[in-house]
């Protein structure tokens, strides 16, 4: 089973899952892309109830770009971590919008 990838996306070039070793069939996804070093611009302290996408929308004009902020941000691991109680105060990364070569 392959899963359909635009042209567009930033996972256009990452490798599928393939069965195991044992033959078994894995997670019909695509393996993590490469993230390479973003260029970080501003220090953002986050405060109680911020969300990625509301911040992207601040920074970027466009809440669709949430991900620019969490590739550099390792230590956010899923987007809802931004939300979580003890994170206020905290100084998050905020990228430019692109890279260039258009990532």
């Amino acid at each position: 089973m392959h899963m359909a990838i635009q042209k567009s996306s930033r996972y256009r070039d990452v490798q599928f899952f393939s069965l195991s070793e044992d033959q078994y069939e894995t997670f019909p996804g695509v393996r993590p892309r490469e993230i390479g070093a973003a260029t970080a611009v501003l220090e953002h302290v986050v405060q109680e109830g911020e969300r990625l996408d509301l911040l992207a929308l601040h920074y970027y004009n466009d809440s669709r770009r949430w991900w620019r902020i969490v590739d550099a941000n390792p230590d956010i691991i899923f987007g809802n971590d931004l939300v979580v109680k003890g994170k206020e105060g905290s100084i998050i990364l905020i990228p430019r919008s692109t890279e260039p070569g258009g990532a």
